[in-house]
């Protein structure tokens, strides 16, 4: 096993802090095409992470692409699509059909996953090192308008022993999730007016715990009957368990107060006659965190630093999946990278900016627009209302909250996307504020 002893001085092309989805992918993808690369990982795999376990096609692709999906297979449940919940409807929405993604997902608990893309990385020549917390960057390089600072290596401390060693590198990502103690030391800030997640998960014992279908849940009553702000899932795990969890968007501060561990309680409390949920079948206590979207988070390029994932606020609005962004993310610094050390031009991470944008820009505009109705719970009764009982409308809006509208067709779902995009450039995210009445 490497030792953080093992690694003073040393100097790698690019050092990974962070050994999550978008951190390994990276890592996985730099070794692959030869370059020297070091990952830093705090926890130990397998290790406990807070999330849905829940593999969309958009991550299975990412996983398939990097030859672990057998693995993932082996350790989870395979699903068909989700069945969905809300005012007094539901409907079973298989995954649509499309060209480069798969029309099935994957549970897996991160327990099981993270560490497979690790190792994977490590096997093409990564230098993994866990239990090493990086403590700070160091050697930093001025900042300039608009731009992160550079560093030429990091302290890193091994969480047991206390030793200490500083790894160089030439280039350096910070990968290190939704807190992002090394992002926020480069000066990596939060659009705070844009939207915030806010989740809460814990494990169940359940009977069903191999249907094909996730669950989503678009109402949570208080017992009063009233519905409460958010929405809840049971992820099937295969194994005996399910993941049940809820989460809340937040816009403007608008659900400052709102206690999740309550609404847990709600939800569970809804769905426990059906799913057979009760103190006795409750496997862990809930655990949960704040979910940056819509790159909401930046800067994210330095002269030779780079923030990806969850770090750089890469999740989706639409439908708060993180997991698929962290894989694309990582594997869009990869390529950037790449260029930029075989040409030995740092200037070159200024393209993954431009990729990002390229990938999300104009869907996450339109996603944060489209938080911002349903956030009115008055609107977000109508739609949902309504929409539960138009399948055929339910199924392309599947398609364009997941992130799987094709290019190579103009059906419904990316008709109705572009008209949507084509009003958010007309309304700006100010003026529809003001209309909503968000209190900022």
């Amino acid at each position: 096993m490497l030792r953080v002893a093992d690694l003073d001085h040393r100097e790698f092309d690019v050092v990974i802090v962070g050994g999550g989805p978008s951190g390994s992918a990276c890592a996985y993808w730099l070794a692959q095409a030869g370059w020297s690369v070091c990952l830093i990982e705090k926890k130990t795999y397998p290790r406990e992470k807070t999330c849905g376990d829940g593999l969309t096609p958009r991550s299975v692709h990412q996983i398939a692409a990097m030859g672990l999906e057998a693995e993932v297979a082996a350790h989870g449940h395979r699903y068909d699509g989700l069945r969905a919940f809300g005012f007094g409807a539901s409907l079973e929405l298989h995954w649509p059909e499309h060209p480069v993604f798969p029309s099935h997902g994957y549970t897996i608990t991160r327990f099981n996953l993270d560490g497979l893309v690790a190792a994977r990385a490590e096997s093409l020549g990564a230098s993994v090192l866990v239990g090493a917390e990086a403590t700070q960057l160091l050697e930093l390089s001025p900042a300039h308008e608009h731009e992160l600072p550079g560093a030429r290596a990091v302290a890193v401390r091994d969480t047991k022993s206390g030793d200490v060693a500083e790894v160089r590198a030439r280039f350096i990502v910070v990968a290190d999730g939704q807190n992002s103690r090394l992002g926020r030391a480069l000066g990596v800030e939060r659009v705070r007016d844009w939207p915030m997640g806010m989740a809460l998960r814990g494990y169940y014992s359940s009977e069903r715990h191999d249907e094909p279908w996730i669950e989503s849940h678009l109402d949570i009553r208080s017992p009063e009957g009233e519905v409460v702000p958010g929405y809840g899932w049971i992820f099937p795990l295969g194994d005996g368990r399910v993941n049940v969890g809820v989460g809340l968007l937040s816009t403007g501060g608008k659900w400052k107060g709102v206690n999740t561990t309550k609404l847990q309680e709600y939800f569970v409390a809804q769905v426990a006659e059906s799913w057979g949920l009760s103190e006795a079948t409750r496997l862990s206590e809930p655990t949960g965190g704040r979910l940056p979207m819509g790159l909401a988070r930046g800067p994210r390029v330095g002269a030779n630093t780079l923030v990806i994932g969850d770090a750089a606020g890469t999740i989706n609005p639409f439908n708060g999946e993180g997991i698929a962004y962290g894989y694309e993310s990582g594997r869009l610094a990869a390529g950037v990278l790449g260029e930029a050390l075989a040409h030995d031009d740092a200037g070159r991470l200024a393209l993954y900016d431009v990729r990002l944008e390229e990938a999300y820009g104009e869907y996450y505009k339109v996603a944060r627009a489209f938080v911002r109705v349903i956030s009115e719970p008055a609107i977000l009764a109508a739609c949902v209302g309504v929409g539960m009982r138009i399948e055929p409308l339910m199924r392309e809006l599947l398609a364009v909250m997941a992130n799987l509208m094709r290019n190579d067709r103009s059906g419904p779902a990316e008709v109705g996307y572009r008209a949507l995009a084509r009003l958010v450039d007309v309304v700006p995210e100010s003026l529809l504020d003001t209309l909503l009445g968000a209190d900022h």
